[in-house]
C-alpha cells in the first residue's frame, strides 16, 4: 500500500476541488484549497521525497480560455521529475505521446476511451499502439446508482452504462498498466472512504490500483487499510496538510 501524490491544476493554479462539482461552464468548481506554489514546486518535493507515481491532472478542458495556463504547469511538473509522475487531463491517442516524451511515465485517460455510455474499444487499441500498454492508466472513476457503482465521464458528470465488477476491470486491463479509482461522491469531501468501491477494488488485484476519496484523517486511512487489506495503493488531497488539511505529509510520505 502506498501514498501516491497528486497535483490537480485548475485556471492555471494548483489547486484542491470538491469532486463533482467541476464545470466547464465558465471554468467553475467548488474550491478546497489554491497554493501559492507553482506545479513544479510539488514535484520537485516529491521527487525529493521518493514517491513516485503520482498524479498531474489538468482540470481544464482544451476548450478553456485557461487551458494553455494549465498545460504550462503540468509540463513544469513533468520536466521537474521525469519519470516519476502521471498526468491525465484531455489525453487521447493522438497527444498521449506528447506527455510521455515531455516526462510522464503514463497516461491517464477516461473520457477517451468512454464515451456514449460504453467502452470503445478501438480506441483502447489505438492508445495502446500510441504509447505501449505499459504507459496507460484507465480511470474508472465511479459514482454510486441503484446497488452498484458506475463508471462516471466528462468532469464525472455523465454515467456511463458500465457498472464496475471484476469482470469489467479484468477485460480493460489487457489495455492498461494501472487503474485509477476516484470514489466521486466523497472526493475532496474528507468524509470518509466509499467502502463498498474499496471492497470491489480489493477483490481484484491483478495489476496496481490505486484509490482516491473521502480519506479525511488518519483514522480514515487505518480504516482504508483495513477494509482493503493493504492491496490498494491510495492518494489524499484536500485533507493532506500541503493543501491546506489536517493530514501531515511528513507522516503520509512514509507509506512507499
Amino acid at each position: 500500500m502506498r501514498f501516491r501524490p497528486c497535483i490537480d491544476i485548475h485556471n492555471g493554479a494548483v489547486k484542491q476541488i470538491v469532486g463533482g462539482s467541476l464545470r466547464d461552464e465558465s471554468d467553475q468548481a467548488v474550491e478546497n484549497f489554491t497554493a501559492g506554489q507553482d506545479a513544479d514546486y510539488f514535484a520537485h518535493l516529491y521527487r525529493k521525497d521518493g514517491l513516485r507515481g503520482g498524479h498531474v491532472i489538468l482540470l481544464n478542458p482544451p476548450s478553456s480560455e485557461f487551458y494553455a495556463r494549465t498545460r504550462q504547469q503540468a509540463m513544469k511538473a513533468l520536466s521537474a521529475y521525469p519519470g516519476g509522475l502521471q498526468v491525465g487531463g484531455g489525453i487521447t491517442a493522438e497527444n498521449a505521446g506528447e506527455y510521455v516524451e515531455a516526462g510522464a511515465s503514463h497516461v491517464i485517460v477516461t473520457s477517451y476511451v468512454f464515451r456514449d455510455g460504453v467502452i470503445r474499444w478501438d480506441r483502447m487499441e489505438r492508445l495502446r499502439k500510441a504509447v505501449g500498454k505499459n504507459r496507460v492508466v484507465i480511470d474508472v472513476s465511479c459514482r454510486k446508482k441503484d446497488d452498484g457503482y458506475y463508471i462516471v465521464t466528462d468532469r464525472w458528470q455523465n454515467f456511463t452504462n458500465i457498472r464496475l465488477n471484476e469482470a469489467v476491470l479484468q477485460e480493460i486491463a489487457g489495455y492498461c498498466d494501472e487503474f485509477l479509482v476516484h470514489g466521486v461522491d466523497v472526493e475532496g469531501r474528507a468524509s470518509g472512504i466509499e467502502e463498498g468501491l474499496v471492497e470491489i477494488l480489493a477483490a481484484w488485484h491483478e495489476i496496481p490500483v490505486t484509490y482516491a476519496g473521502g480519506i479525511g484523517s488518519l483514522k480514515d486511512l487505518n480504516h482504508f487499510c483495513e477494509i482493503s487489506g493493504g492491496q490498494i495503493d491510495f492518494t489524499i488531497g484536500s485533507a493532506l496538510d500541503l493543501f491546506g488539511g489536517k493530514i501531515p505529509y511528513q507522516t503520509i510520505k512514509n507509506y512507499q
